[in-house]
């Protein structure tokens, strides 16, 4: 069970090895930087090193009792990370499936809406632009 925030790009084959542990069940989600106009190159990521691993090591402590996680893990990149690159993922094990896609679901849905990342958008013209909430986030994290 851990959180980790690093800039550095991840390995998820390295990151499941041992993980989840005499579970019947794993899921995996893995999110890439997206350009849904054409104009992106790539998206910057800006947070507080300890309050961020801590809010999501909470929330994924908070996760594991919620579904009966037998292991949980978040993994989030921060600084600059070009388009098409993954961003972030998170990974839960639990005895059952319906279990582990929900925590997975729960976690994903979180780190969305909550969770403390500050995002901008760089175009290929140089631009930047911050990242805004968006309503159809918050209703995801609603109905939990």
């Amino acid at each position: 069970m851990s959180a980790r925030v690093q800039s550095a790009p991840f390995d998820l084959t390295a990151e499941l090895a041992g993980f989840g542990t005499g579970a019947g069940a794993v899921v995996t989600f893995t999110g890439l930087v997206r350009d849904d106009t054409g104009t992106m190159a790539a998206m910057e990521i800006e947070h507080y090193p300890g309050m961020t691993e801590r809010a999501l090591s909470d929330f994924g402590q908070a996760a594991a009792g919620r579904f009966g996680l037998i292991d949980w893990r978040i993994v989030h990149r921060f600084g600059r990370i070009a388009v098409g690159q993954p961003i972030m993922m998170v990974a839960t094990a639990a005895r059952h499936r319906r279990a582990a896609f929900e925590g997975a679901d729960y976690l994903m849905d979180w780190l969305k809406s909550r969770a403390p990342f500050w995002k901008r958008e760089i175009g290929l013209d140089g631009r930047t632009a911050w990242v805004e909430a968006v309503l159809r986030d918050e209703d995801a994290l609603r109905r939990w």
